[in-house]
């Protein structure tokens, strides 16, 4: 049964604040600068806008540590407030990347991810900071991962460095999220494609303008991207799918297109071996399509493979 989820990126810069500036005048000016950005998106009514890393903190070549923590200090959760009043007001979620300080005076490089009634949905901290994020910053390195509930599927999150570390990705394998969302500063090249494959999920990139915001399919594909001219994007994708290989389930193909024409997608991208199989109707879900035709789905056939290797008398002595 198809999923439709309407997805919006932004890419844009830290913005630039004298670091003599008062600081409530700083939390309102951030507060106007965000409402300039959002309104390139939220005319598409997206289903769920996506952040770059600590999106509203002022650009920090030029603005010192100790006026950073002041300021989040004095900013409280009051721009993360105006957000979820946006996401209220336009019937959204937002993933809200930002520093956060905890009730005990620590600091946490955080996603918030706010419902489509204002609510934070969940709360995931950077497992993987940069050390001096520690070392400088005060911030701990955060220490759960978990995937989230939204009414269009479950999403995991990750923030900028997290990107390199695969003990963070393969918890995220073994929980197979619909969706990754990244927020950061670094943009990862083929790490974004390589995260999407390998936990068979799409994958939605908001990065800061040097570099595009990009949302990609599960089989690493660049759905849609941000460009040197606009700094955001937006894209529907159907989260109601699955990755197969041609190996065995092939045969099948013409069978299935032949029944049920465009109420189902067969994508492929070409020298994987694999292929997205997406269901486009409300009759059915990809699951049920798998199970009607008896398509075996890409890890069942990857662990078959691994058990028929080590089977008795397949290895060599």
């Amino acid at each position: 049964m198809a999923r439709y989820v309407k997805i919006s990126c932004l890419s844009a810069p830290q913005l630039r604040v004298d670091p003599q500036t008062d600081l409530e005048e700083t939390v309102e000016r951030m507060i106007r600068y965000w409402e300039t950005q959002l309104e390139q998106v939220l005319p598409d009514q997206p289903d769920l806008i996506v952040l770059p890393e600590c999106c509203d903190r002022p650009e920090s070549s030029g603005y010192p540590l100790e006026r950073r923590t002041a300021y989040y200090r004095h900013r409280g959760d009051r721009i993360r407030d105006y957000f979820a009043g946006v996401a209220a007001s336009h019937s959204c979620y937002i993933a809200y990347s930002a520093i956060r300080e905890l009730p005990d005076g620590s600091f946490r490089n955080s996603t918030q991810l706010l419902d489509r009634q204002g609510n934070v949905a969940g709360v995931y901290n950077k497992n993987h900071l940069v050390e001096s994020e520690r070392t400088k910053a005060d911030m701990l390195y955060g220490k759960d991962a978990s995937v989230f509930q939204t009414d269009f599927g479950t999403v995991a999150c990750a923030i900028c460095f997290d990107l390199n570390f695969d003990r963070l990705r393969e918890q995220y394998v073994r929980q197979r999220p619909d969706l990754i969302l990244f927020s950061s500063a670094y943009h990862g090249g083929l790490m974004q494609q390589y995260w999407a494959y390998s936990c068979r999920a799409h994958f939605a990139g908001s990065v800061y303008t040097h570099a595009p915001s990009s949302i990609l399919s599960p089989v690493g594909e660049i759905i849609a991207t941000s460009t040197n001219y606009y700094h955001y994007v937006t894209s529907t994708v159907n989260l109601d799918c699955a990755v197969i290989h041609i190996d065995y389930n092939g045969a099948h193909f013409r069978r299935m297109k032949n029944k049920y024409g465009d109420k189902i997608r067969i994508h492929d991208p070409g020298l994987l071996g694999s292929v997205l199989l997406s269901s486009e109707t409300d009759e059915f879900t990809v699951n049920e399509l798998i199970r009607e035709f008896g398509l075996e789905q890409l890890d069942d056939y990857w662990q078959r493979a691994l058990e028929h290797r080590c089977a008795s008398g397949n290895l060599e002595e």
